[in-house]
């Protein structure tokens, strides 16, 4: 009878769990949005289509007729407001997977608890959230640009430059909002409030339409602190080189990686605090 021989070894590798504990994490988030696909691609297609109709065929074939056909900037109204509308629909699918996801973990089904018993750390269940955000940001972003390609709105050489700054945009308004929601022990209408009074302001009054400078000074100061508005001057530059100086770059570009930076450092120490409870 043949001798059978163990080796000795570990049920769980927790050198490699707590390696990609973050992915884990965002591995469970993307499960669960999986759910959620279909009303996710609609949302992705629709958006585009009814801003198309509303600007390209409205609003900018006004501008356009009214300007000898030269639009804003030289290129048509469509493509002047593009930057801006991918900026906003990144920004929102990555403000909607960094609050109500953090407030399940922690006050309604309190996954994170449960996570945070394993060797998977707190940071890492904020990285985690991160991750997954970012893929949705990715995955909305792609889908707009796809129906700007496609009805010619705005060029294919500018895809990939919009691409990057509208991510960049939402994830500094991300990880701000990251520290925000990690603060609420629960939600009534924060997250309504903040819809109404921080983000449709800040689409509205972000030289989304029109250059911030012909906005009434009292409200440009709204463009000045929003993410929106820097990533779409970046996105302005890099599509169709709208005039800025090199100073101006930097300062957007530092301005995004900073609010990002601070609202992540903001929301470390509140995740581990909350999971020691």
């Amino acid at each position: 009878m043949t001798d059978l021989k163990f080796k000795p070894g570990k049920a769980v590798d927790s050198v490699r769990a707590m390696r990609r504990g973050a992915w884990a994490v965002a591995e469970y988030r993307l499960f669960s949005m999986s759910k959620w696909m279909g009303s996710m691609i609609s949302f992705g297609l629709g958006n585009p289509i009814i801003y198309l109709v509303s600007i390209g065929l409205g609003i900018g074939a006004l501008v356009d007729a009214n300007t000898g056909g030269q639009g804003i900037d030289g290129v048509s109204y469509i493509e002047f407001v593009a930057p801006a509308l991918l900026a906003t629909a990144a920004i929102n699918a990555l403000q909607d997977e960094v609050t109500f996801p953090t407030m399940q973990g922690f006050v309604w089904d309190k996954m994170f608890f449960a996570m945070n018993n394993t060797p998977i750390t707190a940071r890492q269940i904020a990285n985690g959230i991160m991750t997954t955000a970012t893929i949705r940001g990715i995955f909305t972003v792609i889908l707009y640009e796809a129906v700007l390609l496609v009805f010619g709105a705005i060029p294919l050489s500018s895809a990939l430059p919009l691409f990057l700054t509208s991510i960049f945009a939402a994830l500094a308004f991300g990880a701000a909002m990251l520290a925000v929601t990690v603060r609420i022990e629960n939600d009534t209408t924060l997250f309504a409030i903040i819809g109404r009074f921080v983000i449709a302001p800040m689409f509205l009054f972000s030289g989304t339409f029109y250059p911030l400078d012909q906005m009434p000074i009292y409200l440009q100061w709204i463009g000045w602190i929003s993410p929106m508005w820097h990533s779409t001057q970046l996105g302005r530059f890099l599509s169709y080189g709208m005039p800025l100086e090199l100073w101006q770059l930097a300062m957007h570009a530092i301005f995004l990686a900073t609010v990002f930076v601070i609202g992540m450092l903001f929301a470390y120490p509140k995740f581990e605090s909350r999971l020691q409870k």
